[in-house]
């Protein structure tokens, strides 16, 4: 299902990018995926852009905090999975071996969350929707296909999710080689894999879709994106491409294969 009115704990529910030149990123994004935003006030004269696409919320850009350095504090997308309470699941992180970054707070009238660490370092947001679900609308271009959690320990950073949130985890076999799926309730939300090399943090990486990554590529060099893996072919799923925005955001792109 393309649209969404709610999501199971546990699943990508909404990403967003912090960036260190907001108009250049949502200008960027505009020419890549058709964006259109909805800027709503923060504090301390900010504002928070929801990206949308034919009128359904699809991400958001914002600022980097007040105060942080590009240096210090990289532009990065950043991932929120799903919970039904979110003070019972930061409640959880401790003893199941992550760090609370940032205790449940509201925002708004939009929803409430908390931002923690898992046991290697990945960090992520734990979204209690009110009237802000997440994303209304996924896997179409321009829009959220996938998330994944790149570890380097994932014995230890998997039973955190399962522990905190529900996640569970199957061995897909792939072409080449074996692959771990995240799961809720049995469905397949997102993946784990290991860095691509040893300099690059743990971390949750973000897919957008695509009805062509070649071309894809090409416009984001064109709007000053740099390319981070050539585009490749993964049977039964599609082709891919790794980017980096103007800004240096990483994030990747993925033609899905066509149904068969």
């Amino acid at each position: 299902m393309s649209t969404r009115s709610s999501y199971v704990e546990g699943t990508p529910a909404w990403v967003d990018l912090q960036t260190s030149d907001q108009p250049a990123a949502k200008d960027f994004y505009a020419a890549l995926f058709g964006w259109s935003y909805d800027d709503r006030p923060m504090l301390d004269d900010a504002v928070y852009s929801i990206a949308t696409l034919r009128g359904e919320r699809v991400a958001a850009i914002a600022p980097l905090p007040a105060g942080s350095s590009p240096s210090e504090t990289p532009s990065r997308w950043n991932t929120f999975l799903a919970v039904a309470d979110a003070d019972a699941s930061a409640a959880k992180v401790e003893p199941a071996g992550g760090r609370l970054l940032l205790p449940a707070f509201d925002v708004g009238e939009a929803g409430r969350m908390a931002l923690v660490a898992d046991p290697t370092g990945a960090e992520v947001g734990l979204w209690q929707a009110r009237e802000h679900v997440g994303a209304t609308l996924v896997n179409e271009t321009g829009t959220l296909i996938w998330d994944e959690l790149i570890t380097d320990q994932p014995s230890t950073a998997l039973p955190f999710y399962a522990a905190v949130v529900g996640l569970g985890s199957a061995t897909m076999p792939m072409p080449d080689g074996d692959y771990t799926v995240l799961q809720v309730q049995g469905d397949g939300v997102g993946g784990c894999a290991p860095p691509p090399r040893p300099d690059v943090p743990n971390h949750w990486h973000v897919y957008f879709c695509t009805d062509d990554t070649d071309a894809t590529v090409a416009k984001a060099a064109a709007e000053g994106g740099a390319l981070m893996a050539e585009p490749f072919d993964m049977k039964t799923v599609g082709r891919m491409a790794v980017l980096t925005d103007p800004q240096g955001a990483v994030f990747s792109v993925m033609q899905p294969e066509p149904a068969s």
